[in-house]
């Protein structure tokens, strides 16, 4: 390691480093003399903490979630809606700024704030045995960087990216996404088996403190997820790992991986939903609300989560951000707002004079216990890996029974809730009582399974998470909105075009790249495991 990467990055690493972690020994002298913090005294620990505080959202007035997040990848899936004028997502619309919000910019986005420090951690800690274990949770966070935004984007610098202090590359080729696949594959599977429950103490992890065996069911359900991704184009391949993590994925919602924000509101700790949400930024407060599409699939069923995500009433003044008390979570007198829709006077585009339309706040929003400033950005979950074994025992027979595991990731979704808040607790007789009045079928398995991973994935509000599997599976099906000018000919769109800045920072690398895009590089392009 260079001795100068401690002074180009410890005032910008060591914002959120205390929250969550016991990484407390020479914090001071190092927080009070950066120049002091080289390779001699340098704790990974610290950069650990960095990289998974900043996967859940930009550390400048969350411009990636806000972006990329919600305006974009929530409304496209419709969770939610929007009728305010820069939401251009819920209309099929190109911001070029927007959806290049996540891969970011020479200030903020995933490359300078999550790929760099997660990074640093890999390669620091290679080959010192003192650290091993640091070293293979980095290696899985970073994979779990990694996979989000070749999902986003598709081919996308990886093997070169962040290694300009080791490797002297500042402009790093763009690998074909079916090798980062690959390269996903292996890192996550390495790791998961090299993580020693009688080896080093991980002090600087904010998401399980350390408990490395929850670590290891992270990895092998974080393996399946990534094996899953390549049902349309690698069938063989999918089901090799996917039967290689059988009895070895999370075992109950306690194994949730998720960051617990900070109340302070601290830059760095920030939970970027809320912040957002409750309008810190803008009218979104007020002008954006659970879509009717996601609204209606929860009422079709009784679903009690109905009761539970959804209020209406919850701000009653566009002026004001100050939520009103007395709002009402009655599952009977919930609404979502249509996408599509605007303010625009225009008939059949403005939503005032749509049928469903009486007034903003009698349309549902997320529950206030959802997007609290102290609250959860969840980032992967026991849910999520039931299903997907659901799936592996549907298409291919293996991890035993696709009626058990669809049943317990059903059941799981719901009464995940309380981590959020024991406001919007459901108990277990409940969820139980849903799933033996709603059965698994495996005539329409694949779709009952992911029409689940798309409610749930809403519901822990990874609408990144919820865009990629609707992209990979095709359920639920849902029906584009029609909005003039839309980019994509009324259909919904498939993956984020590159940034323009590339063409100047990186512009070889860029233009093959984008050269390459299947359908070209737009939103109506596809990444190579979404085939047609």
């Amino acid at each position: 390691m260079k001795t100068n990467i401690s002074y180009k990055y410890s005032l910008m690493l060591l914002v959120g480093i205390l929250v969550g972690t016991s990484c407390t020994k020479d914090f001071k002298e190092i927080n009070t003399n950066p120049i002091a913090y080289g390779p001699t005294n340098f704790d990974p620990n610290y950069t650990l903490t960095t990289a998974q505080l900043t996967y859940t959202g930009s550390i400048d007035f969350a411009y990636d979630t806000w972006r990329g997040n919600l305006i974009y990848s929530a409304t496209m899936m419709q969770g939610l809606s929007s009728v305010v004028s820069y939401w251009a997502g819920d209309k099929y619309l190109l911001n070029p700024g927007y959806t290049s919000a996540y891969w970011g910019n020479s200030a903020v986005g995933a490359y300078i704030e999550q790929v760099r420090p997660i990074v640093d951690v890999v390669q620091f800690t290679k080959d010192k045995p003192k650290f091993g274990n640091v070293h293979q949770v980095a290696r899985l966070w970073k994979a779990l960087i990694f996979e989000r935004i070749t999902d986003l984007y598709g081919d996308a610098p990886y093997s070169e990216a962040g290694m300009g202090f080791y490797s002297g590359i500042l402009t790093p080729k763009y690998d074909k996404q079916q090798a980062i696949y690959m390269d996903l594959l292996k890192e996550v599977e390495e790791a998961t088996n090299g993580l020693k429950v009688d080896g080093d103490k991980v002090t600087g992890d904010v998401i399980y403190q350390g408990n490395i065996e929850k670590w290891k069911r992270f990895g092998n359900s974080l393996l399946l997820r990534i094996a899953m991704r390549l049902t349309k184009v690698d069938e063989n391949t999918a089901k090799a790992y996917a039967q290689k993590v059988v009895g070895k994925t999370m075992i109950n919602n306690d194994d949730n991986a998720f960051v617990r924000h900070d109340v302070s509101g601290a830059r760095v700790t920030q939970n970027r939903n809320s912040q957002v949400l409750n309008g810190d930024g803008g009218q979104e407060h007020y002008y954006v609300k659970w879509s009717k599409t996601f609204i209606d699939a929860l009422k079709s069923n009784n679903d009690p989560r109905l009761g539970k995500v959804a209020v209406i009433k919850l701000y009653t003044d566009e002026a004001s951000k100050v939520q009103n008390g007395e709002f009402s979570a009655n599952p009977a007198g919930q609404k979502g707002m249509p996408n599509g829709k605007d303010l625009s006077g225009i008939a059949d585009r403005d939503i005032r004079q749509d049928a469903s339309f009486t007034s903003f706040p009698e349309y549902s929003s997320p529950h206030p216990a959802m997007i609290k400033k102290n609250g959860l950005t969840f980032i992967l979950t026991y849910s999520e890996s039931e299903l997907l074994l659901a799936e592996a025992s549907q298409r291919w027979g293996i991890a035993g029974s696709a009626s058990d595991h669809y049943a317990e990731g059903v059941k799981k979704a719901i009464t995940f809730l309380s981590q959020y808040d024991t406001e919007i607790a459901i108990t277990d007789g409940v969820a139980a009582n849903f799933v033996t009045a709603n059965p698994y079928n495996p005539a329409n398995g694949l779709q009952q399974i992911n029409t689940q991973y798309w409610l749930h994935t809403i519901t822990m509000l990874d609408f990144y998470e919820t865009w990629s599997n609707w992209r990979r599976s095709g359920f639920p099906a849902l029906t584009p909105v029609v909005y003039p000018g839309n980019v994509t000919g009324g259909t919904i769109p498939r993956r984020f075009p590159y940034p323009v800045e590339e063409d100047v920072s990186n512009g070889v690398n860029y233009k093959e790249a984008s050269a390459a895009v299947p359908g070209g590089d737009k939103l109506s392009g596809r990444v190579w495991w979404d085939k047609q």
